[in-house]
């Protein structure tokens, strides 16, 4: 069979999120599938490291998507006319966007829906294209595949689909994050954190992401416990916007709040493994990778106990409210003061983290592949 991806999300250095879930699924599902041809079709030059087998064609289709008039052209303009040319049997679409004008039978990873319920995080034209299309590409697609229970009941409930269409196919997390030894995290701390123990955030600083309470809770902690600890934070300022950097600005020791920008696996891994606690607090995720990530590196976890991250944590991490300040405070300074407590979550943390691996999660989505090769 022909099997057309769209793989515009695998970006090199710079896989965020999807990008992530695209490469670890397909890296694995045109290995164990070399009876298979898989055209990838990039919005731009490509990077050769992407061509993961040799069952694996590159196919560049301009324009470059970065607009949502540009997405217009790419999925319903240009799609269509090279899905026709490469005789595809099947659609692949791990960001969720479909081509409505194809009638390709098609797949679509719809990771969430968060733009629905929290329309102004998204720039005005970002949301009106999402609200517009995305329920029509899940009328549309043959099958849906998403990365939580939680987010199969939001798409269900909120596109009025049947749950029979919607597969489950759970994120799974790099194998190679690890704990460290008491040495090397007293390097990390020397290198990142003045040498001080440290509260930790990974994650594009996106508004639901909820930065700006995060922020204030630290102050909060830093005020309350005049601790020496630092919070910092991973991830590119690609929207950093003006609640942002009001809170930011009004913080008493935004001194101790360190941005690092975006980090490689590896230094991610050692930041996680040396960092106090984790702090995740978002009011809205369709899953939430880091928390695991965290949790695989031994590291005690703070997260929200709304949208997926409750089902995504188990009983491994303490739960607050996104929206309480207070509560998020009072969670750091019981983890800062309760070192018996850090340890019980850490070692749940790491048994909890064993059920999420990319093995399990790219086999979920051939399977809802198969299922819709087998219809062809």
């Amino acid at each position: 069979m022909r099997i057309a991806v769209n793989t515009r999300l695998l970006l090199k250095d710079k896989l965020e999120g999807i990008g992530w879930y695209t490469f670890e699924t397909l890296s694995r599902i045109v290995k164990a599938h070399p009876e298979h041809e898989f055209y990838f079709l990039f919005d731009r030059p490509y990077s050769k490291e992407f061509i993961f087998e040799k069952n694996v064609h590159a196919v560049v289709v301009n324009p470059p998507t970065r607009h949502p008039i540009l997405w217009y052209i790419w999925f319903e303009l240009r799609i269509p006319k090279v899905l026709k040319q490469l005789k595809a049997d099947v659609f692949l679409s791990p960001d969720g966007f479909l081509s409505l004008a194809s009638d390709i039978p098609s797949i679509a990873v719809i990771h969430d829906i968060n733009f629905k319920h929290h329309p102004k995080d998204l720039k005005y034209n970002h949301r009106k294209f999402y609200n517009h299309f995305f329920k029509k590409y899940a009328q549309k697609a043959t099958r849906i595949v998403t990365v939580s229970n939680y987010s199969k009941k939001d798409i269900c409930n909120t596109y009025h689909i049947e749950e029979s269409k919607i597969d489950v196919s759970l994120n799974g997390v790099n194998s190679n994050f690890h704990p460290i030894g008491l040495h090397k995290q007293i390097a990390v701390r020397k290198k990142y954190s003045e040498g001080k123990d440290y509260f930790l955030f990974v994650g594009a600083l996106h508004p639901r992401k909820n930065i700006s309470r995060l922020l204030l809770a630290f102050d909060q902690f830093k005020s309350s416990t005049k601790s020496s600890n630092k919070l910092l934070i991973v991830g590119a300022k690609m929207w950093w916007n003006k609640d942002l950097k009001t809170s930011f600005e009004n913080l008493q020791h935004k001194k101790d709040v360190i941005f690092t920008g975006r980090k490689s696996p590896k230094e991610l891994n050692q930041l996680y493994a040396s960092a106090l606690a984790f702090c995740f607090v978002p009011y809205f995720e369709g899953f939430g990778i880091p928390i695991i990530e965290a949790m695989k590196c031994a590291c005690p976890v703070i997260t929200s106990n709304c949208t997926a991250m409750p089902e995504v944590a188990g009983d491994a991490a303490f739960l607050v409210n996104p929206f309480g300040i207070n509560e998020i405070t009072n969670a750091m300074i019981t983890l800062n003061a309760n070192s018996e407590l850090r340890s019980e979550l850490s070692a749940r943390g790491q048994i909890h983290s064993q059920h999420f691996n990319w093995n399990t999660t790219a086999n979920a989505l051939w399977k809802s592949v198969e299922k819709v090769l087998e219809e062809c």
